[in-house]
Formats: C-alpha cells, structure tokens, sequence
C-alpha cells in the first residue's frame, strides 16, 4: 500500500519563471509533458485562461490527483498516462506554443514510503516511476555483474568508489543475502564508504541517484524528447526544460546548442561530424536558477536549471 511520509507537500519549482516564457500563449495549446501533480498546469491554466494544456505523465497515481486537482478547468485539460519520451504519439498534430518538462522525481514520488526512492525510511528498493512497468532497482542489483554496476554507479551517480560499492553489493547477492531494501542498501553503503567530517550528503546519496536513473532510463531518452518536441512545436514555439542534477543539464544544454547550430564536435576533428544546424533561439543563455527565496522555502529546489528555447 501506498503512504507518504508525514507532512508531505508538493511545490512546483521556478513557477513565475515558467509563466514568463508562456505569457505570449494565451489561446494556444501547450503540452506539460512531465505533469506531475499539476503544479506548473494549474498556474499555466489560471494565468492564461483561453490556453489549453495536455498533461501527460507515467505515473497512474500522479495523474490522478493531478486530474482531480485541475478538475475546474476540465474543458481546457486533457490528461495522459504515458512517458514524456511518448510526446510525439501523443501530439500528432504540430500546432503546439508550448512545452514544458521537469524533469525531477516529485516530492510525492520521494515522500512515497512504498516507491523505494528515498532511504529515510525502510522500503522494497522499487525506484520505478511507472510502477507498472521495468524492471526494479532490486532486481537490477541481481542481474547486474559487477563491473556494470560499477559503471552504474559512477557514470549515473558521478560516485568515485562505484566499484567498493559494486563489490560489496555482489559480495551479499553471492552469499545469499541480494539487496532488496532501501535500508539494506543505505546500510551496505554506509559501512563500505566511511562519511568523512566534510560530507554534506549521505554516502548513498550518489548510489541511490545511480540507480534511480537506470532504473527509468532518465539520460538516453532526453535527447529524443528535446528532437520530438521540436518537431511538435509550431514557429516561435517554447521548450522549457528543468534538471535537476548536472547530467540532465548537460545534456539538454549539448543538445540546445547542436540545435542553436554550434558545432559540438571534439575540437580536433577537422571537420565538422555533429551535423549542427541552426533551428532555434536559444533563451537561456545561462540557466536560470530559482531564487534565494524560493530555495529557502523549498529546499529541494536549490539544484533546479531552466532552460528554454525558441523555433525558428
């Protein structure tokens, strides 16, 4: 059964940001291609009231309550269970003004005792966004050799002792003893790497990030997402992304800039192979960062990016 931790809220990031890029799209279709509990929809929908929005998500239970919540605007909203990766099946036609994705797990996705994401509370080691579909971060941990759950770790979650880690972990799947629980695994995690006086994080703070990714595919589909949703935009169309850790924004501002037409070859290769070619205005020049007021109130904000882009 599904239940949160006490006190849970949700707090949609960088919300007057969003509604600054979307002012100009009054009357337009806009697409909230990671709708969540419907925060970033309900200010679009109550700041802009001739504008629709499609809402599409891949969690069941998100986009319940996030329908119940917009419920008021029933005759401009549209909701749809799928994976943002998804978003060209779901908009086929291209009249779209409007795209935004968050990329970041949900508060109620963290605050969800039963989903496995967090290791404040002992729970199935699940991580999956879509509970309905995939593979666990449970049964990962039992397929995986160790060297690729080394590399895992370390490419996913940018954690220097991924292999100790990697070992640790085989040597208790190999004893009978596999990780099934948060808490099995924030334990191993703690005794293998010693918290050091200068740590802000928890040990398993970066294994936890690793396997989360992995688990959903997070990095192989926003390369795709960015390509579709400039497809599905009409000109002078907007796509704003939010990351959350330095990977995501990597690689949404790599793939800003191939579509900016900057190269983005290695600087020794003679000649030009990424294919860049200018088909956007880029409106971010740096990423825009929630203010000091906003991360004071939430603090999960403080790692969140925007970046936006227009269609030429």
């Amino acid at each position: 059964m599904s239940g949160h931790e006490p006190g849970f809220t949700h707090r949609s990031v960088l919300l007057d940001e969003i509604l600054e890029f979307f002012s100009g799209l009054a009357g337009e279709t806009i697409v909230d291609a990671t709708l969540g509990l419907g925060g970033h929809t309900e200010a679009v929908l109550t700041a802009l009231a001739t504008t629709r929005v499609i809402g599409i998500d891949q969690d069941a239970v998100a986009l319940s309550m996030a329908s119940e919540r917009l419920a008021r605007f029933a005759d401009r909203f549209e909701a749809r269970h799928a994976n943002f990766s998804e978003i060209a099946a779901i908009v086929k036609e291209k009249s779209v003004a409007g795209i935004i994705a968050d990329l970041g797990v949900s508060s109620m996705q963290l605050d969800d005792i039963s989903r496995g994401f967090s290791f404040r509370f002992d729970a199935p080691l699940d991580m999956r966004m879509n509970p309905e579909e995939g593979q666990t971060a449970a049964e990962l941990l039992a397929e995986l050799d160790q060297e690729a759950l080394a590399n895992v770790i370390y490419e996913f979650g940018e954690e220097r002792k991924s292999r100790r880690i990697a070992r640790r972990i085989i040597e208790k799947r190999e004893a009978g003893e596999p990780i099934e629980t948060t808490r099995q695994l924030a334990e191993l995690i703690e005794r293998t790497v010693r918290r050091g006086p200068k740590d802000k994080i928890h040990p398993a703070t970066r294994t936890f990030q690793a396997l989360r990714i992995a688990v959903n595919r997070e990095l192989a589909i926003i390369e795709g997402f960015i390509d579709d949703s400039l497809n599905i935009l009409k000109k002078d169309g907007i796509l704003a992304v939010i990351s959350f850790h330095s990977l995501e924004d990597r690689i949404v501002k790599s793939r800003f800039q191939l579509l900016d037409g900057k190269c983005i070859c290695p600087p020794r290769i003679p000649m030009c192979m990424c294919g860049a070619e200018k088909k956007i205005e880029i409106l971010t020049r740096k990423p825009i960062v929630p203010s000091e007021r906003e991360q004071n109130e939430n603090p999960r904000s403080r790692s969140a990016k925007l970046r936006a882009f227009r269609k030429l």
